[in-house]
């Protein structure tokens, strides 16, 4: 069977030297028309590639028909591949050495002129581009995303299969469960005041596979939140989904080292260090102020509270006192910043709900005096010997900066560690043209706590979530001291983004309920919303595990793409509003009617 169709014997962007002499017929877009004199050259793109075409006087049926094309029309070409002139070839082009001379141009669709050019860089609004995908995939960039894309996940396949993995699909039309986002619900004519939710994640499913006996399940997994969007957010995303019987986490860990092994070598060619690191979750938010770090770089954090436990610097004293932190960052060669850059920086905390940001600069004593002093608005409220521990804490050096957070632990951790990404990109150590460009730091984050505290709720919430096992020795604590457990949960961080994450699971119904029992959950609620999974665990579970990656991601890092939207073939914008089909949209009274819906009047 041709690869290319009957309408042609060759893709556009498979012609070589070797072809010379040969007649070829081609089918495609043609990207540029340039007419010089009586000659007339296009450019002819298909989904292989691009070659030029020349139709000269030679034949003149053909030359004539090539006048009249226009950028995106769609033609079939026969012709004779030839070498171009010497010093004409197109080093840019894979077929840059040959050209097709055109015996015959057929216009098999005439086409509008695009809204937005299609060729080399578009300055076009995003919204267009959307509205216009179908237009937009033509292009070399989005085009070759969607192929990159094709290529993972054949190679995913290709891995899971050879570990053993069975391609399992399951329900898209599911019940509502709490996974930490809304719910889409999917109203339907089977009762009055029910509905379906399209699944969060397949999770309640691929556990009550393993206890079906699908010991080694995978899918790539269509799931849907109904949540706010942000750059690597859209309401309808994949995620690689795994679940295995009879392991623990070191399998998981070899699994997952060998398939991103593979992806980056056969796709990137680059060859990853393995095992990758690992990093437990409380040392991961005391040196970075995040569960997912970008370990790139260094600025880590340093915790003060030894340095400064007699202080009498108010904001640092009222700090410590409440339980809180006093955390710095040092940025190199900082002290070389103006008192505007210092301010900027203040305001930039202050936009992110913190108080203020208190700095310092290190510099060489006074006259007479020995080692290094701290230039502040907060040093002349500072003992010596604070000052000197601050210094040695942080191990600074003359002509650096530090900044200092201080307050609640959390909050404060958490916005020196987005302040230590900032200061990264703002200093080009990340980001296009830095050292780190090229550079791929996987990382494992483990020893994660059961639950969180949610002072909002005055309840416990789960971190990962409520089927993730704790650690056997933590089983005692589970009523009296729930924030005591540890999970045996992980997850997967690359370059300060989070690639997936999962867990061991309960197999115990028992344990499963005293989990459901902090959280507040009581054993008729758990029979309502989880009765199945927990009628499954009560028939031989064996033990398992399992993660899910989100493949939009992968695929956004691998192609250095800035957001998931630039690897998926129809994205969403804002609001999951989707400019191309302008869904969502109104549905009319009758097809409410029947699903027993009624429209409410304006509020």
């Amino acid at each position: 069977m041709n690869p290319y169709g009957s309408m042609r014997s060759h893709g556009a962007g498979t012609l070589r030297a070797d072809h010379t002499d040969e007649t070829v017929t081609l089918a495609g877009w043609v990207s540029r028309r340039r007419d010089h004199g009586g000659v007339a050259f296009l450019d002819l793109r298909d989904a292989s590639g691009t070659c030029q075409v020349v139709a000269d006087p030679s034949a003149s049926d053909a030359l004539a028909a090539a006048h009249e094309v226009r950028p995106e029309w769609v033609l079939q070409i026969s012709g004779t591949v030839r070498r171009r002139p010497q010093g004409m070839e197109n080093p840019s082009l894979d077929t840059g050495e040959v050209e097709v001379a055109a015996s015959s141009v057929t216009v098999l669709s005439p086409a509008e002129t695009p809204p937005f050019p299609l060729e080399g860089s578009v300055e076009a609004d995003e919204t267009l581009r959307v509205r216009h995908r179908y237009l937009d995939l033509r292009r070399e960039a989005p085009a070759r995303a969607l192929r990159l894309r094709a290529r993972i996940t054949s190679l995913i396949r290709r891995v899971m299969e050879s570990h053993g993995f069975l391609d399992v699909e399951t329900p898209m039309l599911t019940r509502s469960t709490p996974e930490g986002a809304r719910d889409f619900l999917v109203p339907t004519r089977a009762g009055d005041g029910v509905a379906y939710a399209l699944p969060q994640s397949p999770q309640l499913f691929k556990q009550l596979l393993v206890v079906a006996g699908v010991e080694r399940y995978y899918q790539l997994a269509r799931c849907f939140r109904d949540e706010d969007l942000r750059a690597d957010r859209q309401p309808e995303f994949t995620q690689l989904d795994v679940e295995a019987a009879f392991i623990d986490e070191e399998d998981l860990f070899a699994l997952f080292e060998d398939l991103f092994s593979t992806l980056w070598r056969e796709i990137l060619d680059v060859e990853l260090p393995t095992p990758f690191p690992r990093l437990p979750y409380e040392e991961a938010m005391r040196r970075f102020g995040t569960d997912k770090p970008d370990t790139r770089f260094g600025l880590e954090l340093v915790d003060l509270g030894d340095a400064l436990a007699d202080t009498e610097v108010g904001v640092f004293r009222g700090a410590l006192d409440a339980g809180g932190v006093v955390v710095a960052v040092t940025l190199p060669g900082g002290g070389a910043l103006t008192r505007k850059q210092l301010d900027d920086w203040v305001a930039w905390a202050k936009g992110r709900r913190a108080k203020g940001l208190a700095w310092g600069v290190v510099e060489a004593g006074e006259d007479g005096e020995d080692g290094l002093t701290l230039r502040s608005p907060l040093a002349k409220y500072m003992r010596a010997e604070e000052i000197a521990g601050v210094i040695e804490a942080t191990g600074a050096a003359e002509g650096d900066l530090v900044l200092f957070g201080a307050g609640p632990t959390g909050f404060t951790r958490e916005l020196m560690g987005a302040l230590r990404v900032a200061l990264a990109q703002d200093q080009g150590l990340i980001g296009p043209g830095s050292p780190a460009e090229d550079q791929w730091d996987f990382l494992w984050i483990t020893d994660w706590p059961l639950f969180e505290w949610n002072p909002d709720e005055a309840r416990w919430d789960p971190l990962h979530h409520p089927f993730t096992a704790p650690r056997e020795q933590d089983l005692d604590r589970l009523r009296d001291d729930p924030g005591a457990v540890a999970a045996r949960g992980y997850d997967l961080v690359l370059n300060g983004t989070e690639l997936g994450g999962g867990s061991i699971r309960i197999h115990h119904p028992g344990v499963q309920q005293q989990v459901f029992d902090v959280l507040g959950i009581t054993p008729e609620e758990a029979d309502e919303k989880f009765g199945f999974l927990l009628q499954g665990l009560s028939h031989g579970a064996p033990p398992h595990g399992g993660i899910a990656f989100g493949l939009d991601r992968l695929v956004m890092l691998m192609a250095g793409a800035a957001s998931i939207r630039d690897v998926i073939a129809f994205p969403k914008l804002a609001r999951g509003y989707d400019p191309m089909t302008d869904a969502p949209a109104r549905v009319d009274d009758a097809q409410l009617r029947e699903v027993g819906l009624r429209r409410l009047p304006p509020q």
